[in-house]
């Protein structure tokens, strides 16, 4: 099955109906669904991930049907031609779109969770500061790497790169992938809580590697250097970065 990371939007709890906790399962084996739009790898339950941040209760909500939905489309977006048609097949989408609109049109208008298979896009760490770096203990699935920070302050990093890159004169499609995050984090308040979290990605990496990885902190020298002028410095701090992903992104080509 396919391993992802994930960036998660929570909201203080008091801003959030009610929502049962989200138990993962006893063991490492992935909750397989079978429905309408193929085999799902996440429980169906409406539940949530709760946790505690700078001494708040936060909430984040699966919402796993929406995200399934929506991930489907983008799916078929992202891969046109023959391959999206083999995979996603029209009558599937338009289902889809259906289904989705139904599930908006009750209130759900908005996932709480982005999701990325095989690797950790590198645009996502320029919302976070490198000491908000974590190293986590998994248990039984080793150590993994999460960034938490508030709303306000992803915003602030996210828009200041956008730019950065504007004045440095990358072309319009490298700023839009921020931007589509920008827009996405826009649509919950500044004191919401953004996580990323490596999660099962950080199994794609050699035993002991985790502990030297600092892509956030290459990804601000990067900016830092561009906002500053100095092209050459940027490009080693970026190749940094791409250099600590090459073997997990050769992972995600192969699949």
């Amino acid at each position: 099955m396919t391993k992802a990371a994930y960036l998660r939007m929570y909201l203080p709890a008091e801003q959030v109906g009610y929502f049962p906790e989200h138990v993962p399962a006893a063991d490492s084996r992935r909750v397989l669904t079978r429905g309408t739009f193929g085999v799902w790898g996440e429980a169906p339950r409406n539940d949530a991930f709760i946790t505690a941040h700078l001494g708040r209760r936060f909430v984040c909500p699966r919402l796993p049907r929406l995200r399934m939905l929506e991930g489907i489309l983008a799916f078929r977006t992202a891969y046109p031609g023959l391959t999206a048609s083999l995979l996603v097949p029209a009558r599937v989408a338009e289902a889809a779109v259906r289904e989705l609109q139904r599930i908006q049109a009750a209130g759900a208008t908005r996932s709480h969770i982005l999701t990325s298979p095989w690797h950790v896009p590198l645009r996502w760490f320029a919302a976070f500061a490198p000491h908000e770096r974590e190293i986590v203990d998994e248990g039984g699935r080793g150590i993994s790497i999460r960034y938490r920070t508030l709303q306000g302050d992803a915003l602030r990093r996210l828009r200041r790169v956008v730019d950065v890159l504007d004045e440095a004169g990358f072309e319009e499609d490298v700023v839009e992938q921020l931007t589509d995050v920008i827009a996405w984090m826009e649509g919950f308040p500044p004191d919401a809580m953004v996580e990323l979290d490596y999660d099962e990605v950080a199994e794609l990496f050699p035993e002991g590697a985790l502990i030297f990885d600092e892509t956030a902190n290459d990804i601000s020298v990067c900016i830092d250097a561009l906002a500053d002028g100095d092209v050459e410095a940027a490009g080693e701090a970026y190749a940094a970065a791409v250099s600590r992903w090459s073997d997990v992104r050769s992972i995600a080509h192969a699949n």
